[in-house]
């Protein structure tokens, strides 16, 4: 992977593949295929800094797999692999 280093409140996230077959094992082409709303933080910037200039640390971390919303970040590929750059308050939740 490029290195990529996220800035502020942003993290970068390595989406989920989609899913390939339904649950009763049918195909599902490619043009039905929904973009993943889950994946692996990569990497996260320093924090988001308040208005008096304090930086608040982030509450995710690395190697956490977090559910965002569907239309969340900035997409982009980097060594063929397919990323997400967005910010800390796009990601709903952590997955144990």
């Amino acid at each position: 992977m490029a290195n990529v280093k996220p800035l502020a409140d942003r993290v970068l996230v390595e989406a989920a593949a989609a899913e390939e077959t339904t649950k009763g094992g049918l195909y599902i082409p490619d043009t039905a295929k929904e973009k993943p709303q889950r994946g692996k933080i990569i990497a996260v910037g320093t924090g988001r800094v308040a208005d008096d200039g304090k930086v608040t640390p982030l509450t995710v971390k690395v190697g956490d797999s977090v559910l965002y919303g569907k239309y969340s970040g900035t997409e982009l590929t980097l060594d063929g692999k397919d990323y997400m750059i967005m910010r800390e308050s796009d990601i709903y939740a952590v997955l144990n």
